[in-house]
């Protein structure tokens, strides 16, 4: 599938926006993060901003972004009409979260913080359901697609409060929390992408014609000569020796190094704990970035067999 640019931001943007809502609005009633108001406002802002950005960036992709709110309407349906209630429905306690905050009003920021929290995880259940229910992309639909998204929003959202708490000096709840979440990220990605290796094909040419007794079934020749939206959407591929390497990098530099030096953070404090846990952020939504252009890059649709034959 094509890697769209707008796709690979939006997921990743999102997800973390989501991510630090969900740990902000969970953990502020608790107290375990600064109570500080500033560091609430702050931490909400900037979840909101990530939210925001990556849900208007996902209308880049639609071929009538001006209607992009009819996308709400088939919420019966539609797992991308039900994020888009969701995402729209989780910003009315995200706002009244901050009121909260910006008034002093210790009742509402936490009944809002743990209603933003659940909107959060609802609207990054849905996202992840857009692609586990499509069963023509065997990558997609496989189990562990929809607890990676979760898992990964949790693990981004823990890094960027974790890097907050450190700026504020006492991220060590979230640091924690970021540091198990990122182990978990990948072992989870690891086990996903050694599944979908050994995965068979949903389709194959000889099941799609029904001809295979007699044989390898292959196309004299292509459909047509020139290039056409399908196999500028669907037919990318991308070298498996370059999907290694991509892999390793989104493991080691986007889930390892993170949860290294946040125990490293842990573990020194002060200020350098704080620069440990700001590298540590960076890496983890780098890392996720090249995670989520592997999650469509690898994805193969049945269409293909069409022109590749296989």
């Amino acid at each position: 599938m094509n890697p769209a640019p707008s796709i690979v931001f939006f997921t990743t943007a999102s997800g973390a926006g989501y991510g630090l809502l969900f740990w902000l609005g969970l953990l502020r009633p608790l107290g375990l993060v600064p109570g500080s108001q500033g560091f609430g406002l702050t931490a909400l802002g900037l979840a909101l901003v990530l939210i925001t950005a990556g849900l208007l960036s996902s209308t880049a992709h639609l071929g009538n972004p001006q209607r992009a709110w009819r996308a709400v309407s088939q919420w019966r349906s539609s797992w991308l009409s039900r994020e888009g209630v969701a995402a729209l429905g989780t910003y009315v306690p995200a706002v009244l979260f901050g009121l909260g905050l910006l008034a002093d009003l210790p009742g509402l920021t936490a009944a809002m913080g743990l209603l933003a929290a659940a909107g959060a995880v609802a609207t990054v259940y849905c996202t992840g359901m857009i692609y586990a229910s499509l069963k023509p992309i065997k990558e997609w639909r496989h189990p562990l697609v929809v607890p990676g998204y979760l898992l990964l929003g949790a693990f981004s959202g823990a890094a960027l409060l974790a890097m907050l708490g450190g700026f504020w000096g006492d991220g060590a709840v979230p640091a924690v929390l970021a540091l198990l979440a990122g182990i978990a990220a990948l072992v989870v990605k690891n086990a996903y992408w050694g599944a979908i290796d050994q995965a068979p094909p949903v389709a194959t040419a000889e099941s799609a014609t029904s001809l295979g007794f007699i044989g390898k079934v292959r196309p004299l020749e292509p459909p047509h000569t020139e290039t056409n939206y399908l196999l500028r959407e669907m037919g990318f591929r991308i070298a498996r020796k370059h999907a290694e390497k991509l892999r390793l990098l989104a493991l080691a530099a986007g889930f390892g190094a993170p949860a290294a030096l946040c125990a490293f953070a842990l573990l020194v404090g002060g200020g350098m704990g704080a620069a440990a846990l700001t590298l540590g952020a960076v890496l983890a939504l780098g890392g996720l970035l090249v995670e989520r252009w592997l999650m469509f890059a690898e994805a193969t649709h049945t269409v293909t067999l069409y022109y590749h034959g296989s």
